[in-house]
């Protein structure tokens, strides 16, 4: 049994926090990159030249890449064979979410109570913590953190198991159109398909991590995401949705075993800001 102090993680994640906030991922820059270079439109064009360079502004001035800078969500892997000790790993991520929102002037973006006194928390907190336990002696932390707009376009639905392929690309379609430039386009869509009501939700926001680019290992699905994404970008909904050819840099599809009665889908957008960063310890 391997033990990690809470100290331990409190000083990996305040700085992973940070660099979240900050450094947009590689992959993530280079896609815009690469779409400031096809779009047809040239005011499209032009709005992701200015979000090339926000990104390396706020890389370099170590300033915070949007001001919403987001409810802190981690997903976090415990290996089976590691024992926290020195406190609670959930207290240990609210501490470190809180210092990390102060330290970097980050917006405290979390009320205490959503429907009455809508007070803000002033610790940007408590975050949200995703837990699985997994083989070995590891923990690794992942935080994403997710601005209002893009989170506020999420959907879930409910389908009829008979319903199949095309009512849920219809559903994910439909989220994306709907959406409009309200999630700061262009985004990328996560879509979890099966488990149950509260397990489509999550997979859809794990969907979000996976590297642009990336297929799913399955083709069936890499061929499902390749589709929706042409779909979706020939919505003309197009960059901060001002029209255009790019809507989405990726569709990215993740699925459960589920009941023979349900079909449960979730689409969670993502802004152009795709921002996480990864610790293991």
């Amino acid at each position: 049994m391997r033990e990690i102090t809470v100290e331990q993680i409190k000083e990996q994640v305040v700085p992973l926090c940070l660099t979240a906030a900050y450094d947009l991922p590689q992959d993530v820059r280079q896609a815009i990159a690469r779409a400031a270079q096809l779009e047809s439109s040239s005011l499209g064009r032009s709005m992701l030249n200015q979000l090339v360079e926000n990104y390396s502004l706020a890389a370099k001035e170590r300033a915070p890449i949007c001001q919403d800078t987001g409810v802190a969500v981690f997903f976090v892997d415990v290996g089976q064979d590691v024992r926290i000790s020195g406190g609670a790993l959930q207290e240990a991520l609210a501490e470190a979410t809180s210092e990390a929102w102060k330290q970097g002037y980050l917006r405290m973006s979390v009320v205490e109570d959503p429907l009455f006194t809508r007070k803000n928390t002033g610790v940007n907190g408590p975050p949200i913590v995703h837990l699985s336990l997994v083989p070995g002696d590891r923990l690794k932390i992942t935080i994403a953190p997710k601005g209002g707009g893009s989170e506020n376009m999420s959907r879930m639905a409910m389908l009829k198991p008979t319903a199949g392929l095309t009512a849920v690309a219809d559903f994910i379609y439909e989220t994306v159109l709907s959406a409009g430039g309200n999630p700061c386009p262009p985004i990328i869509v996560g879509v979890g398909v099966g488990g149950n009501f509260e397990v489509a939700p999550i997979l859809a926001k794990r969907a979000l991590l996976r590297p642009l680019g990336q297929p799913h290992p399955d083709a069936n699905y890499a061929e499902f995401e390749k589709m929706m994404l042409d779909r979706v970008n020939a919505s003309g909904v197009g960059p901060q949705g001002l029209g255009g050819s790019t809507t989405a840099m990726a569709v990215h599809v993740e699925h459960y075993p589920c009941h023979i009665a349900s079909l449960p889908v979730a689409v969670n957008l993502n802004c152009h800001a795709a921002r996480h960063a990864s610790v293991e310890i």
